[in-house]
Parts: C-alpha cells; sequence; structure tokens
C-alpha cells in the first residue's frame, strides 16, 4: 500500500496527539475520540495532557478531579475505566505502559482496537484496527455486501486489517517523510486507514477522485461508494421527558450525586425525575423534594441524546420553604462551588441558563471571595 503511506504523509492533519510516540498520551486521545468527533477532543487532550501528563498523575489523582477533566465528553464509563487502568498499570507494571498487545488489551476498558491502536501507534506492532473509518474503507476498497455488524462480516473485516498491517510491516519499501513522528509502517498503516476514511472515504459524497488507492478498489470502480458499507436500519430513537428542579436557600442552591454504577455516575445534577405522561411537574416535584412547592417557574429546556435515548430536560426554578430535607449524596452550594463541581453535560447547560438569571449574585460572590 505504498501510494497510501505516502498520501498519508504529505496529507495527514496536524492534531496534537501525531506530535508524539508516548503510548500514554496516544490511549488517551483513542479513548476520547471514542464516539466524539475531533475537533471536540482536542481541547480537552490538550487541557488533560496539562493537567495529567503521566499515568502516575492519573493513577494518583482525585477521582472528582479526572471526571471534571472529562465533564461534557460523555460515555463517562470511559473515564472511570481510564483511572482504574493507570491504577493498574501503576500496580502492575511499575507505572511503565505496557507494550505487548495481551498486555494492553487486559486494561480495564481496553477493547480490541484500542489495544491495537495504541500498540501499532506507538510501539509499530502489527496489531489490526477496525473502527467506523476503517470498516467503510475495508468494505468499499474490497466491495464488501454484508452488513459490518454481522459476526462473520466483521471477522472477514478483522482478517482483512491484520492482513494489510502485516503486509505494510513486513514490505520493503520506505516510508515517506514525515510532518510527525513515526514509529514504523505499521504505525502508518493503521493511521492511514483512519484518516483515509476521515478525510476521503467519507459516509456520502466520498472523494473518490482523490482517494490514492481508487485504482484498487471494487466499490470506486464499479460506482457502489455511496451503498457501502450495508449498515443496515438504525435502531429507533426512544423519547424520554425529565423535569429539573432548581431549588435555592440564602444564595445555594440544591444539587446531587449520582450513585455508581448508572449512567454518568458520580457526576453532579440538579434533583431530577423522569416525567410520566399526565403527571403534572408540582406532583413530580412534591415526589422528587419531599413537600410541596410554592410555586414553579419555567426556566430552560434542554434537548439531548444519550445512546439511543432522546431526552428533553425541562428545569424549573422552585420556591420553597426554608425547611426543605436534603437528600441522600445532596449539597447545598452557591454557583462559584457549583462551577468546580464534574455536572452532566445537560445539567450544566441547566446551571448556565440560571448563571444568565443571575448575575448581581455572580458579582457579590466574586467580591466575597467566595
Amino acid at each position: 500500500m505504498p501510494p497510501l503511506l505516502r498520501w498519508f504523509a504529505r496529507h495527514a492533519r496536524h492534531l496534537p496527539w501525531r506530535g508524539t510516540l508516548d503510548p500514554y498520551a496516544i490511549w488517551i486521545s483513542e479513548v476520547m475520540l471514542q464516539q466524539t468527533q475531533v475537533k471536540t477532543v482536542i481541547p480537552y487532550w490538550e487541557r488533560w495532557m496539562r493537567e495529567l501528563p503521566s499515568v502516575r498523575a492519573l493513577a494518583e489523582a482525585a477521582p472528582e478531579r479526572v471526571l471534571k477533566l472529562w465533564e461534557g465528553l460523555g460515555y463517562y464509563s470511559r473515564v472511570r475505566n481510564l483511572q482504574a487502568a493507570a491504577q493498574q498499570i501503576m500496580q502492575r507494571h511499575a507505572g511503565r505502559f505496557p507494550a505487548a498487545f495481551d498486555e494492553i488489551l487486559a486494561l480495564p476498558g481496553v477493547g480490541r482496537y484500542t489495544a491495537g491502536a495504541i500498540a501499532s501507534i506507538a510501539f509499530n506492532q502489527p496489531a489490526p484496527i477496525l473502527d467506523g473509518n476503517v470498516v467503510r474503507v475495508l468494505t468499499r476498497l474490497f466491495g464488501i455486501q454484508t452488513n459490518p455488524r454481522e459476526k462473520a462480516t466483521n471477522a472477514q473485516l478483522w482478517s482483512l486489517a491484520g492482513s494489510l498491517v502485516t503486509q505494510a510491516a513486513n514490505s520493503p519499501f520506505a516510508i515517506s517523510p514525515s510532518q510527525f513522528p513515526i514509529a514504523g509502517a505499521a504505525s502508518v498503516l493503521n493511521q492511514s486507514l483512519m484518516e483515509l476514511g476521515a478525510l476521503i472515504c467519507i459516509p456520502r459524497a466520498a472523494a473518490c477522485n482523490r482517494c490514492p488507492v481508487r485504482h484498487h478498489c471494487v466499490a470506486s470502480q464499479t460506482g457502489q461508494a455511496e451503498k457501502l458499507p450495508r449498515l443496515g436500519p438504525r435502531v429507533a430513537a426512544t423519547r424520554r421527558r425529565f423535569a429539573a428542579f432548581v431549588v435555592q436557600r440564602r444564595g445555594q442552591w440544591l444539587v446531587q450525586q449520582r450513585p455508581g454504577e448508572v449512567i454518568n455516575a458520580h457526576l453532579w445534577e440538579f434533583p431530577n425525575a423522569e416525567v410520566s405522561t399526565g403527571t403534572a411537574v408540582a406532583i413530580i416535584a412534591g415526589q422528587t423534594l419531599g413537600g410541596k412547592p410554592r410555586r414553579l417557574i419555567p426556566l430552560t429546556t434542554v434537548q439531548h441524546t444519550i445512546t439511543r435515548y432522546r431526552i428533553t430536560l425541562e428545569a424549573w426554578s422552585v420556591a420553597w420553604p426554608d425547611r426543605l430535607p436534603l437528600p441522600p449524596r445532596g449539597r447545598w452550594l452557591s454557583l462559584t462551588e457549583l462551577d468546580e463541581l464534574p455536572l452532566t453535560s445537560a445539567h450544566r447547560r441547566v446551571l448556565n441558563a440560571l448563571r444568565a438569571t443571575q448575575p448581581s449574585l455572580s458579582r457579590l460572590e466574586r467580591r466575597a471571595g467566595l
């Protein structure tokens, strides 16, 4: 695949994690990039590497600090696994990131793709990778008509990816000069496949005329690029509605921490509950907060998505008697203190809406040094 490697050397994007062969830095980038766009990840990765530049720093960091650095990226099990894996590296590998594929794969939260990416990119091992971009490239390149999500087709794609990276690793051709450090041909081959899928072999309107391997591509030669891969129908989204209650008491607001082993575990949020059809919000507020609110005032509405759920979160400012029971894992905090907590993305937007209604209070807090 020399044309592909030469294309990558000339056209690959300048991404910050490509400026290093540090397996820790590459690992962080690969985990952040799961289900997240590159442009979103870049500032998160740069801040993370400033704050937690090593395996030891991550392993020893306070969990709340780690969650705060991840706030807004979603899929928070990823970051909990990152810290658990860092602690495992400290315990079992004396703080040195393992180089062997099987040892990388044994880390918490690391699957076959991530282990292959780290092993190949950082250590130039001929380990295959198969993410969405590579699936699209390979199905088009080899004209695969069956659904990549099916077990047999998925195994076929892994085999093809393995053959390509092994061929690259064992080939005598020279690698073109690159704009960033590279570990070797296996490293470049895997990155090339991902980059081709991101820049050229895109889901719609693929730029086949600019593709370095178009003369070897079945889909390009037969005009099927737009039809592949054949992923089958999407799972229908489920709509859900929640109400959040923003309760103030003497310049502080009530928040609670989510329990472990749930989505967004250990993050903070305003008290909230799912709204059933036909149930009045005032009744839900009473059930959630343990009493009857004096009044409810609409604050903001947030639309967001978690996996296959399309969620509408309605936030209400709540007037409440002073004797409001404190819920389990609940705290009364100022706006400044709330800013320091790791909040779920939807509730961060609620806090931003709250701040917009409280400019004078924010100035008073700053003057008081709160």
